[in-house]
């Protein structure tokens, strides 16, 4: 399965929409996102016709988490509904498809255990921690890709750390990583030169 990872979009909605219609071209269903997202409104409606599930942490960009969390769940409608006869509302699949996170998001994809930060702190922290394959974070809107040995650590004693760059292209060119859950083949997309 492959899964995208995504960091400092910043709000540019441009760019992210240009990531997502790639994505869904790639049938590509997963995004982790490692923080400074932009607004709940950039958000909305970069992933307006985004195919599959948005998992995502803040960032230092994103202030005032707690009322941050509060309008992104308004905004984007995340809240629980009740099913509907036959099968879930739209509301509840809107709430299955996008979870936010203030600080660390942990999850488990094809037996591969993940956690996502802002920070490199504190990816690091998460490294060293032994709980994990995979530590993606973002911040410094540098790509970085390695595999750190870890003391008990998950698969193999060693974590792969990996930050994806920036998609808002502030700094360096927009990019994007795609991580293959059963290869373990990381790809650093530059958006210019997607298809």
């Amino acid at each position: 399965m492959k899964i995208a990872i995504i960091s400092d979009t910043h709000g540019n909605i441009a760019n992210f929409r240009k990531a997502v219609d790639w994505l869904n071209k790639e049938n590509i269903r997963t995004i982790l996102h490692c923080g400074d997202i932009g607004s709940p409104e950039s958000l909305k409606e970069s992933l307006a016709d985004f195919k599959g599930e948005f998992f995502g942490v803040f960032g230092n960009m994103d202030k005032d988490f707690k009322i941050l969390v509060e309008e992104y769940n308004k905004i984007l409608k995340v809240h629980p509904v009740k099913s509907v006869e036959g099968g879930v509302s739209p509301e509840a699949k809107q709430f299955n498809r996008v979870k936010i996170n203030e600080d660390i998001f942990e999850t488990e994809i094809d037996k591969k255990k993940i956690a996502i930060t802002h920070f490199p702190e504190k990816a690091k922290k998460l490294v060293q921690s032994g709980k994990y394959d995979l530590v993606f974070y973002g911040h410094t809107h540098r790509p970085w890709d390695e595999k750190v040995p870890v003391l008990n650590g998950a698969e193999g004693g060693e974590c792969h750390i990996i930050n994806p760059g920036e998609l808002a292209g502030q700094f360096f060119k927009p990019a994007f990583a795609v991580y293959d859950t059963s290869t373990g083949n990381i790809e650093l997309k530059i958006l210019e030169r997607l298809d």
